[in-house]
């Protein structure tokens, strides 16, 4: 089965109304994957219009512009997810199944830990997203080890609240599978409002999609 980005904002659209304009967010991570690799952070096109990813770059809790280049992902449609994380790209598609349509950056060297920060920056050095997160520094709130991260509701984006972001459990309204690396997550993937009735179309959808 391959799981990756194939029109998913015509889906969204029936479940809430999308931004005016191109809107990058973060919408999954993972600290720690089972052994040393396959941590990642998604990042979703939540707008109406494509995004160009060039010069945009992405930063831990050192706070830094232009620490990790993001250009490589290029241009970032409507409903589309991109994926960065430490392990190598193919790598992570093949560990997760992901379809060649997943545009996925990997190699990251800063590596994200049980508590940090999550920055995305665009051409300009202006911060577009972030989400500080950790258990130990929010108690209560989700450890994202070997288990994604996944924003509970669409008011989670953009809100740097760890408390509304809950574990991806396989089989979940998130859509989430176990990877061969015995991770669970649904990364490429995102689903604007999982419990809304438009659940019933995405979910049809996905299934389409997975072949």
């Amino acid at each position: 089965m391959k799981h990756g980005f194939g029109g998913f904002c015509l889906l969204g659209a029936t479940a809430t109304a999308a931004l005016a304009g191109g809107q990058m967010r973060i919408t999954e991570y993972m600290y720690q994957g089972n052994g040393d690799l396959y941590e990642f952070i998604e990042f979703t096109n939540v707008g109406d219009a494509a995004v160009d990813m060039s010069g945009w770059s992405f930063d831990d809790n050192s706070d830094t512009p232009f620490s990790v280049d993001l250009s490589a992902f290029g241009t970032v449609a409507a409903g589309e997810s991109v994926i960065l994380t430490d392990s190598d790209a193919e790598d992570f598609r093949t560990t997760w199944g992901l379809s060649p349509l997943v545009k996925i950056i990997g190699g990251n060297t800063h590596n994200l830990g049980r508590n940090d920060a999550i920055n995305l920056y665009d051409d300009l050095a202006v911060q577009v997203d972030r989400l500080r997160y950790g258990d130990q520094d929010f108690p209560g709130s989700i450890r994202a080890r070997f288990n994604s991260g996944n924003p509970a509701s669409p008011a989670a984006l953009g809100a740097n609240d760890p408390y509304q972001w809950v574990l991806a459990l396989e089989g979940d309204i998130y859509g989430s599978w176990m990877s061969t690396n015995l991770d669970i997550g649904n990364p490429g993937q995102y689903i604007p409002e999982p419990a809304s009735l438009g659940l019933l179309a995405i979910g049809g959808a996905l299934l389409l999609r997975r072949r």
